[in-house]
């Protein structure tokens, strides 16, 4: 479809029209903003453009959203609910909640089960963010348990000769590898939320790792990563030189002995002793600096999550060193004032504000967000009502967007100015000293999220990763645990606030999230993707707040991604007219099968309170189960 002017259809006289639209905006301010900003892009659009508003999405007949909608696994029961990415671990959840668990307690069983079933997605090699829902305290609290680098780390370790190593090469070094956050979460989170021990609520995964089939996902993982596989996760998942495929049983004897310690010694078995040893073993074989002191010092920390307010609802989510919080919270509060809701949600309208909002928010991240305990942040100026008026000034569809946004000046809108700590040095510390220093070897993303809720209104939602698929590649040899490769999350080239830093977080996009209502929770929500993962939750979010959705067909609706770069990336479901119409607005496409898997809690009535329920919404895209007691 083309667009025209009147009957023009010269560029520079659409532009110019664009630009009039903008600046009658910009003197408006907010509230004019609402209105002139899709101005703009009606002087581009087509009548036929308009003509689906209020309507089904243009190209996308009923019967093809209600597929959509049916593939949704949703499960409703009184008493509480699980929602993982496997149905093994939801069915682990569900059992622990019978048994008379908590939410807390339940969603530890179901991240050991996860470890045993999905051993590309998670487990104790990794780290993450949880968000838990204490009820009888009416408040929320974040577990980050976000992997730290080992004090040997170096701002330079990922450049050689100067210039950043390949990112295929950079997954697999020892120096990828962060100290490990998610036993230790475990753990925390028991001893300060839960009534149950974790010996019980690990004894499901010790037998789901003495043997459980392999699905169609693992089979499909391991055939296309099994390049980067060490010697011992090589004779787990590809055993005598053949992976292991659809149907077949997998053992990991290893990792059910891990578990095992992890039960009769307790988590300090895994930060001190032997596992410890062999951790830091095979880190520093692969050109890392950890030491067993490293993980000995580590220990995760409790906040309070961001939050925003939109419409109706109020957004809580995960803080730095998450950019999850603060970048939904922009891109809510830059979307806000232009009511998306009287055009169609797959309309270009809408799509095309998606990700101008989307370049806004990706490039203040990337120039402002890193570890908080390490970078100041320009918290109140990002989400400041002058300052969001001034980047919305460049929201006009059909305006160039062939380059890399540019950040704004947040720090001119709130008191104070950005600061970073310096790098710490090894010193005399002379465990460190002597180790290894990291070192740059010859040449040769995975995440899960899972949420639960129990019958007396507690809630968990809890995003936990190794980062790439297998993480690193690296198994601790006799220990059967994949190593994460979360460092990767730095900026390779030192200089900027995520730059690597000993002890240092690398900034993340994890966004588990809960939404609130009236003060009461709403819904849970979460997923695994990398920097789709903001994205994916600030849409699911719209689509309840802003689209009056269901949260079944909150998660159905087809999704798009984009960054502070020219392309936008639409799932191939969005409407093909709609995509035409975005790339005859100037926006480079990349299409993508599926973008995130998300899991979900909707909650009807009070929490825990007479006559409610939970529905449990787990996405089609790449699978996943909900699941009552």
């Amino acid at each position: 479809m083309k667009y025209h002017d009147d009957g023009a259809t010269d560029r520079t006289a659409r532009m110019t029209r664009l630009n009039r639209s903008r600046t009658e905006a910009s003197e408006g301010g907010i509230e004019a903003s609402r209105r002139t900003v899709l101005r703009g892009s009606a002087a581009v659009l087509s009548a036929g453009a308009l003509a689906g508003v209020g309507g089904t999405a243009a190209g996308g007949g009923a019967a093809d959203e209600g597929d959509r909608i049916e593939r949704v696994d949703t499960a409703t029961d009184g008493e509480g609910m699980v929602a993982s990415t496997d149905p093994r671990a939801s069915e682990v959840g569900a059992a622990v909640l019978d048994d008379g668990g908590n939410a807390v307690d339940a969603a530890v069983a179901v991240q050991f089960a996860l470890n045993a079933v999905q051993p590309h997605s998670s487990g104790i090699g990794g780290g993450g963010f949880m968000l838990v829902y204490d009820a009888g305290e009416d408040e929320l609290y974040s577990v980050d348990n976000r992997e730290r680098a080992p004090f040997g780390a170096t701002p330079d370790m990922f450049l050689e000769n100067g210039e950043p190593i390949g990112f295929d090469e950079r997954i697999t070094l020892g120096q990828a590898v962060g100290v490990p956050g998610t036993l230790k979460a475990c753990d925390i989170a028991l001893k300060r939320f839960g009534t149950q021990y974790i010996d019980d609520l690990i004894e499901p995964a010790i037998s789901l790792a003495e043997g459980a089939r392999v699905d169609d996902y693992l089979a499909q993982t391991i055939a296309e990563e099994q390049g980067k596989f060490n010697d011992a996760a090589r004779a787990v998942f590809v055993p005598g030189g053949t992976p292991l495929d659809v149907g077949d049983t997998f053992t990991q004897p290893d990792l059910a002995a891990t578990f095992e310690t992890i039960a009769t010694e307790g988590v300090e078995a895994f930060y001190k002793g032997d596992i410890a040893a062999a951790t830091a073993d095979v880190v520093q074989e692969n050109g890392g600096s950890m030491t067993s002191a490293d993980l000995g010092a580590y220990n995760v920390t409790i906040d309070h999550p961001e939050y925003v307010e939109y419409g109706d609802v109020t957004v809580r989510t995960q803080p730095l060193p998450s950019s999850g919080g603060l970048t939904i919270a922009h891109i809510l509060s830059l979307l806000e004032p232009l009511d998306l809701g009287q055009y169609d949600r797959q309309s270009v309208e809408v799509n095309g504000l998606l990700a101008e909002s989307f370049r806004l928010a990706y490039a203040d991240r990337g120039e402002y967000m890193g570890d908080k305990g390490f970078v100041d942040a320009p918290w109140q100026g990002l989400l400041d009502d002058e300052y969001l008026a001034e980047r919305r000034e460049g929201i006009v569809l059909g305006e160039d967007v062939s380059g890399t946004e540019a950040p704004g000046d947040p720090w001119s809108y709130q008191p104070g100015g950005p600061y970073r700590t310096d790098p710490l040095t090894v010193g005399d510390v002379a465990e460190i000293e002597a180790a290894p220093r990291p070192s740059i070897s010859n040449p040769l993303g995975s995440t899960t999220h899972f949420t639960v809720a129990d019958s007396e209104g507690n809630l968990v939602s809890w995003t936990s990763t190794i980062e790439q698929l297998f993480g690193s590649g690296i198994m601790v040899p006799e220990h059967g645990f994949m190593l994460n490769n979360e460092l990767t999350d730095f900026d390779a080239i030192p200089g900027g606030p995520n730059e690597v830093q000993p002890l240092k977080r690398p900034l993340s996009s994890t966004s588990p999230t809960i939404v609130f209502r009236d003060g009461d929770p709403f819904f849970t929500v979460g997923s695994p993707g990398g920097t789709t993962i903001i994205t994916t939750v600030a849409e699911v979010v719209l689509n309840v707040a802003e689209f009056d959705m269901s949260l079944a067909e909150a998660v159905a609706e087809p999704r798009i991604y984009g960054n502070a770069g020219p392309t936008v990336y639409p799932e191939e479901s969005v409407p093909e007219s709609t995509r035409e119409e975005l790339e005859d607005l100037g926006y480079e496409l990349s299409v993508f099968p599926d973008l995130g898997n998300v899991m979900a809690i909707a909650v009807d009535g009070e929490a825990g309170g007479e006559g409610s329920a939970y529905t449990g919404v787990a996405d089609f895209r790449n699978g996943g189960a909900a699941t009552g007691p």
